[in-house]
């Protein structure tokens, strides 16, 4: 290691001493802290501004008080109903967002600095200027720093410039703040902090709320798209329509008419904005990451809830995920060579400040008895899977190499004819881990060590040994997610027949594992084998992120689950994102759900959640745009047809409240099981026109009935919204099925609410509603009827519609 020189503007600092314990009080004093304030979830500005300043709420609170000025507030419930939502909904994000935080702040990683000498672990808001950080691979980089001291240090600075790479880190070199360590090891000296690091909005990136790819959000977006640009055109024609249905433009103000025409209008484009779908959506989400933190789940991303329903592909990472990843030594097999001293080398590994859990577990069976002074080195990669060190006298003299056998000595490792080859093969084959020794008699080069490559006569010394307990919940696990029709690939970086063994003990059915050097560089090579294996061994870093974009490119949802800093590219590639608790810091800040327990069995349940909220919201769509397909449908029916908009905006407001408001809250956290299957908004559309277009039509020949045999307006308007509330009533009983007994409570109590809306004199009185009277009663009779028929019909081709649709798929 080589200590950079120091910058003029850069305080000198002992990377080998740190800050002293008061230095550090004193810059933390002085607010010289990494103290900077970055929400672990969607900050509460963000929650009140999602939920309350949107284009639908400022159309709707724009009415609410243009009737507020004309004097029509009864026709304003509409605005109450508006405000209620908002509520709701800022109440159920903030829920979220508290248990969310409280589970981030239990988790975030720690930053690793040295004072006074020492190495010691603090949060990152308690580093401060000129600290040295120890950087080891797996960290996440707390604050801008300048390198000090390095060993084949390679950083991650994705999150920051979007390039994957790894960059190498040299002294004198910055890095930012949220990069991530994937290899090496050095000291770095922090020269900024807090609200001056160039990145601090990404130091906790993964822990911040953001929009991971929804097709629910996408969908609902899409149609509020579609619905805001015929607000404007289709109010003015409802508009016009009042307006000539009054006399003309003279005669409307003349005699002021021209305020019930303000009222009608509003009335039409009031009920065309699916303001409640927006809510729902963001109640499911909140409830469902809610229920997943009380199971020890962290859901960095609320959509991720419904992202993960989604998924027909996992790929696993043995090491961690389907093992506990707690690695014990097992046994050394040594091969005949002239080589000595290995044991102490063993010994050196185990001992190393950067050993990682694997040469940590060499501690006990070789403890040091006599400390060696290493030369030239060439530390641990992920990509190289070996690391190599030099001793310069004694019998340890000259390079040992400690690494994956095929990743050292190629094929003859792999081959059984060879010496080599059978014992590793042989010990694999039994699901342990094997690792190598070897030796060379000369020793590295300044030259060898900064290109990191070995000497050509490494001789292999011993066959190391390591046991890894499978997880208990692993093989049930992985059942579930073979019933569910989805894609299991377990990928690692150690030998395939170990990785094999390991998959057949999870439950798959596999001769051998697939050996990841053989894979083709070809992408859609690459796709091609993936769809035909399903276990892999010696993949690289880069492999894994590439394995998934083919998996990708064939149209699959992939998951990817990991522990280690090796993962962190493929977890951040997929479409989900899954870190253990136990694994490196980089890790989870890219993953979107973090499995704090550590236990695997939690996969199904958000499987389960994920489907509750996508199969609910489906389900409550359906409701939500019925109503604006017939709301749109009547303005522009009734706009064109010159004809008075047959509900004042309080009666809508009933209907909108008991038929679907209400009821829709309910079913959107109903238990639903029901599998999910690409085509959210298309199934929902091929329900929800067809049968809106049908009461559009049946409304608009009802009031033309009624007109014909000269049915009063009160009475008119009255009859209208009986045949609104019944079939609005019908439509969430077929949407409903198939009916259980909390949804029988949930249609019951809105139908004796509308009962007794209809019948007592107080809310008669407010909503104006009359008896319809024979005249209108026989028109009412019918047409409700034959809606409610229309409607049956549309749901019984609908749901066969879909089934041949999933057929084809």
């Amino acid at each position: 290691m080589t200590a950079s020189p120091a910058s003029p503007d850069l305080t000198v600092v002992d990377a080998r001493r740190g800050l002293s314990a008061a230095e550090a009080a004193e810059r933390a004093a002085s607010g010289r802290s990494n103290a900077f304030t970055a929400d672990s979830s969607r900050s509460a500005w963000n929650i009140v501004r999602a939920n309350v300043f949107t284009l639908f709420n400022g159309i709707v609170f724009g009415c609410f008080f243009l009737l507020f000025v004309l004097g029509r507030w009864q026709d304003a419930l509409f605005g109450l109903a508006a405000t209620a939502n908002a509520i709701i909904g800022c109440v159920q994000e903030f829920r979220a967002k508290a248990a969310l935080d409280r589970l981030a702040l239990l988790n975030a990683p720690l930053a690793r600095v040295r004072r006074d000498g020492a190495e010691a672990e603090i949060r990152p808001p308690e580093v401060v200027l000129d600290d040295v950080l120890v950087l080891r691979a797996g960290d996440q980089i707390p604050a801008d720093a300048r390198i000090l001291e390095a060993r084949g240090l390679q950083v991650d600075e994705s999150m920051l410039t979007g390039e994957s790479d790894a960059v190498d880190k040299a002294p004198g070199s910055e890095v930012l703040s949220g990069s991530l360590v994937v290899a090496g090891d050095g000291a770095a000296q922090v020269v900024r902090v807090g609200a001056d690091s160039y990145a601090n909005t990404f130091a906790a990136e993964a822990k911040r709320f953001s929009l991971v790819a929804s097709e629910l959000r996408t969908s609902v977006n899409r149609v509020l798209t579609w619905v805001s640009w015929g607000i404007g055109p289709i109010g003015l024609l409802v508009f016009n329509a009042q307006v000539m249905v009054a006399g003309g433009y003279a005669e409307a103000w003349r005699t002021g008419s021209w305020v019930q025409a303000v009222v009608n209008t509003i009335a039409s484009l009031t009920a065309m904005i699916p303001l409640g779908l927006v809510l729902m959506c963001s109640i499911a989400f909140a409830v469902g990451a809610s229920r997943l933190a009380a199971r020890q789940v962290l859901v960095n991303e609320l959509p991720a809830v419904e992202g993960l329903a989604r998924v027909d592909v996992i790929c696993l990472d043995k090491t961690g995920t389907l093992t506990l990843g707690e690695i014990r030594f097992d046994g050394a097999h040594g091969l005949p060579s002239p080589a000595t001293g290995w044991e102490q080398v063993l010994a050196w590994y185990g001992a190393a400040p950067g050993a990682n859990a694997t040469a940590r577990c060499l501690q006990e069976p070789y403890p040091v008895t006599e400390p060696l002074v290493p030369g030239e080195t060439i530390p641990f990669s992920s990509a190289r899977k070996w690391s190599a060190v030099s001793f310069a006298g004694g019998p340890a003299a000259g390079t040992w190499v400690f690494g994956a056998p095929e990743m050292v000595f190629g094929d003859a490792a792999a081959d059984p004819s060879t010496e080599l080859g059978s014992v590793v093969t042989e010990l694999a084959a039994t699901g342990r881990r094997t690792l190598v020794l070897g030796h060379a008699p000369a020793p590295l080069t300044a030259q060898q060590a900064e290109d990191e490559t070995l000497p050509a006569d490494v001789r292999a010394v011993s066959v190391l040994t390591f046991r890894e307990k499978v997880r208990p919940d692993a093989a049930h696990t992985l059942a579930y997610f073979r019933r569910q029709s989805v894609g299991i690939r377990i990928i690692s970086g150690d030998n395939p027949r170990t990785v094999a063994a390991i998959a057949r003990e999870v439950g798959l059915d596999v001769a051998e594992g697939f050996d990841a050097r053989r894979l083709p560089e070809d992408d859609a090579a690459l796709a091609d084998v993936l769809e035909r294996e399903h276990v892999f061994g010696r993949v690289t870093p880069d492999q894994k992120k590439r394995m998934v974009v083919a998996l990708q490119s064939r149209g699959h949802t992939v998951a990817m689950t990991g522990d280690g800093v090796n993962d962190a590219l493929a977890i951040k590639t997929a479409d989900i994102g899954i870190a253990m608790n136990s694994g490196a810091a980089a890790t989870k800040a890219v993953a979107r759900l973090v499995l704090l327990d550590g236990q695997f069995s939690h996969l199904p349940d958000v499987v389960a959640e994920g489907r509750q909220v996508i199969a609910n919201i489906e389900r409550v769509s359906m409701l939500f745009l019925t109503k604006t397909v017939y709301a749109t449908g009547l303005a522009i029916l009734f706009g064109v047809m010159v004809l008075e908009f047959p509900f004042l905006p309080r009666q809508l407001s009933i209907t909108d409240g008991l038929t679907i408001g209400i009821p829709a809250f309910f079913l959107a956290l109903m238990p639903n099981t029901q599998r999910y299957v690409p085509g959210f908004l298309r199934r929902s559309l091929t329900f929800a026109i067809p049968a809106g277009l049908i009461i559009a039509v049946a409304l608009t020949l009802y009031t033309r009935g009624a007109m014909a045999l000269e049915v009063p307006e009160p009475e008119l308007r009255t009859g209208a919204t009986i045949i609104l509330a019944i079939v609005g009533i019908w439509v969430l009983t077929v949407l409903a099925r198939p009916i259980t007994r909390l949804k029988t409570l949930v249609i019951g109590a809105m139908f004796i609410a509308l009962v007794i809306v209809f019948t007592l004199p107080p809310a008669t009185q407010f909503f104006q509603l009359v008896d319809p009277g024979k005249e209108a009663a026989y028109p009412v009779a019918l047409v409700t009827a034959l809606t409610v028929g229309g409607i049956e019909a549309v749901r019984f081709v609908h749901r066969r519609v879909i089934a041949r649709a999933e057929r084809g798929a």
